[in-house]
């Protein structure tokens, strides 16, 4: 009989590309329960489904104002839930995806332990609010200490974010990239346009409108297609309205993950400027990079430290002077078949290097060790 190892994410599950990543590892090796919302995802032997009603997110106020941290636990409507129907003591290990779930998984009493993988930096996901700075963060920062600390293996998605948990917290956290599971295929020509391509959340923070405004300002033959997540549908038709008229710029509907790569590979070069408004902005090495290299496109990013430091390294594209859309701009008007030509190469090359299948170790590795 193998072991049982559940999965806890307090994420739609199949569309979370990390826990499906997981998920699929694990799975090869133990017996898999998923816990989180929507179906269960592929790999999954006993899934149990968070309500849809249900809103992980929230948190009492009060309890955070008053910093009656344990409170704010029991109080949240999904952990309230998922107490009355999670059954206690029959996992091996419970691997708990970000800060929210660590308790939840330690109150399941695993019989190896807990394994954390932190698909961010907790304490500082909101940092340009206020509130959340003054309110929200100190709760994480609890989580972090009294939880997270405590965990028999931690892993995180960067080298950037791994530092700042060992620097506030002293928390050892391998990294575990968003790598992409390999893809074999060889790169498509470059079309004319030169097609752009940009794939993920809707979220205002993120100001998708730079690569909207840097496309239809340059003197380039260029398009783009955005293919994003309804986050937050007000900011979503902000985007659709500002690309119905143009004749450049598509917004799309998103696709499933299992389809995304390939959908993606139909373009030339990958483009994500994000402007760093917060800790995690800035560290990101997202699941998009490594889905550009597998879909055997070029990447445009901005200079964030760790996309950049790898597309300079392997010649994958190019790095914008700063986060602007005139930044953006001057990089597109300088775009030729030849460079873009080059850069799918380079992407084709490093593809087997970098896929999830030679950079997931560390997730095995940590439950094995659980299981010892």
């Amino acid at each position: 009989m193998s072991a049982a190892v559940t999965v806890l994410a307090f994420s739609l599950l199949t569309e979370d590309a990390r826990v499906l990543k997981q998920v699929r590892l694990l799975a090869q090796d133990y017996q898999v329960t998923t816990v989180g919302y929507g179906p269960a995802p592929p790999g999954s032997s006993e899934h149990y489904r968070i309500p849809d009603e249900l809103v992980a997110w929230h948190k009492d106020r009060r309890a955070l104002i008053l910093h009656r941290y344990q409170q704010v636990q029991t109080t949240n409507p999904v952990i309230a839930h998922l107490r009355q129907v999670l059954p206690r003591g029959r996992a091996d290990v419970v691997v708990a995806n970000d800060a929210d779930t660590v308790p939840l998984a330690f109150w399941l009493r695993p019989r190896g332990g807990v394994h954390v993988d932190l698909h961010e930096y907790a304490p500082r996901q909101d940092e340009e609010s206020w509130r959340w700075r003054t309110f929200v963060a100190p709760y994480y920062r609890w989580l972090c200490r009294t939880y997270v600390a405590r965990a028999g293996s931690v892993t995180t998605v960067g080298q950037g974010l791994a530092r700042e948990y060992r620097r506030e917290f002293g928390i050892r956290a391998a990294v575990v990239e968003n790598a992409t599971p390999y893809r074999e295929a060889e790169p498509g020509p470059v079309g004319r346009p030169i097609r752009l391509v940009h794939s993920g959340n809707a979220r205002r923070n993120r100001n998708l409108e730079l690569m909207i405004e840097a496309v239809e300002a340059a003197d380039a033959d260029v398009s783009l297609d955005l293919y994003l997540m309804p986050n937050d549908p007000a900011y979503l038709e902000q985007l659709c309205a500002r690309a119905r008229d143009s004749l450049r710029v598509r917004v799309h509907d998103p696709v499933p993950y299992a389809e995304l790569v390939e959908t993606i590979a139909a373009y030339d070069v990958g483009v994500f400027v994000l402007p760093p408004v917060n800790f995690n902005y800035l560290w990101t090495l997202p699941n998009k990079f490594f889905d550009f290299i597998q879909a055997r496109l070029g990447i445009i990013v901005g200079p964030s430290p760790q996309m950049a430091e790898l597309v300079r390294r392997h010649d994958l594209g190019a790095v914008t002077e700063d986060f602007t859309a005139a930044s953006l701009r001057e990089i597109l008007e300088r775009l030729s078949p030849d460079s873009v030509r080059r850069w799918k190469q380079a992407a084709h090359r490093l593809a087997p290097q970098v896929a999830a299948e030679k950079r997931l170790d560390g997730w095995r590795d940590a439950v094995a060790a659980r299981l010892r």
